[in-house]
């Protein structure tokens, strides 16, 4: 049989899952609702007053454009951009705009571990949510000098990550913690153990060793128990990624298929049982370019 060959943006992939997949289309867009509901909105630490001087936003990592589209319709006067190294994605976003009437945004099929394509000091806010997922460690300072140059004096860089596993079922907890050990051992994790992913007691030095000035930072709680509101859709998030992140942990060898299957069925029994109790802890850390 002829295989299709691979693009050299496949190639270049450097996401823990597979991002071509419709399934992890659909749970990003569910994961951006999940984000959004948790933190308050889509700028929770900034005031109406403070949005006036935003004129222009890039959101790196973007997916299928879920913040994006959300961002444009609240603020139409803002024009905002998104790049994503994933083509289908990018043409999801480009098409779910046209359908909602969105003419003040845009898509880029764009590497963001490379020099970005846009001139200096383009956009007043760079916006990046959960990128620890395709940003290797010791990309990190390279991506935010390009984002320190691509932004304008008085510009704000604005990284957004989480933490995962807290619960008191042990399959779930089990199961973060082996998906957070296959996350360290391909590079993605500031863990030093690979028990957790790490990034964000790490997000202020990085923002400070890249120049930023004015760092602030505002933490938030996701608590997706059994009978909270944000149980079900965040059941179906995880139900997802559960099996998406499984041929990384095959690849990093940290459990057998045998091992993660059996997990798999027990972690999705847990989550819907009446004492089900988990929370993730989300941060939020923003600088300003002098």
């Amino acid at each position: 049989m002829t295989q299709t060959p691979r693009s050299k943006d496949q190639d270049e992939n450097t996401y823990m899952v597979d991002a071509e997949s419709a399934a992890e289309m659909a749970r990003l867009l569910d994961h951006d609702k999940i984000g959004n509901e948790a933190m308050g909105g889509l700028f929770p630490e900034r005031s109406e007053e403070e949005m006036v001087d935003i004129a222009r936003v890039l959101d790196i990592g973007c997916g299928p454009g879920g913040w994006v589209h959300e961002v444009a319709h609240a603020y139409p006067t803002i024009e905002v951009e998104g790049i994503d190294i994933s083509r289908p994605m990018i043409d999801y976003a480009r098409a779910h705009a046209k359908v909602r009437g969105l003419r003040n945004v845009h898509f880029h099929v764009m590497n963001a571990l490379k020099p970005l394509d846009f001139p200096d000091e383009s956009f007043d806010l760079v916006n990046a949510r959960t990128i620890f997922g395709f940003v290797p460690r010791e990309a990190w300072p390279r991506l935010l000098l390009e984002c320190r140059r691509i932004l304008r004096p008085g510009g704000v860089i604005r990284l957004t990550e989480l933490e995962w596993g807290f619960a008191n079922t042990p399959a779930f907890e089990t199961f973060c913690a082996l998906a957070s050990q296959a996350i360290n051992r391909a590079g993605l994790s500031f863990s030093p153990t690979g028990r957790h992913f790490g990034i964000t007691p790490m997000l202020k030095r990085l923002v400070h060793d890249a120049g930023f000035h004015t760092i602030q930072h505002k933490a938030h709680i996701l608590d997706h128990s059994y009978g909270t509101p944000a149980h079900e859709i965040t059941y179906q998030d995880l139900r997802i990624f559960f099996k998406t992140i499984q041929p990384l942990c095959l690849k990093t060898q940290v459990a057998t298929r045998e091992e993660l299957d059996r997990l798999y069925d027990e972690v999705l029994v847990e989550m819907v049982q009446e004492d089900f109790c988990s929370i993730m802890f989300i941060l939020t850390v923003w600088g300003e370019k002098p």
